[in-house]
């Protein structure tokens, strides 16, 4: 199923349920990219190394 497709199905269960109807997919994608690349830019990943873990101190 696509998004469309997902998007006529919950508009029709919002209508049947006399609820709002969900807003069409893609509506918010600019925002929520432009949210994560701000986000990206104040909190860059950190490089993890592969460092062992140390061994619990019971032994197990």
């Amino acid at each position: 199923m696509d998004a469309i497709q997902q998007h006529m199905l919950d508009t029709y269960c919002a209508a049947q349920l006399s609820e709002p109807a969900p807003p069409p997919p893609g509506r918010h994608d600019r925002s929520v990219l432009r949210d994560l690349y701000r986000h990206w830019l104040t909190h860059p990943p950190t490089h993890r190394t592969n460092t062992p873990t140390p061994p619990s101190p019971s032994g197990v």
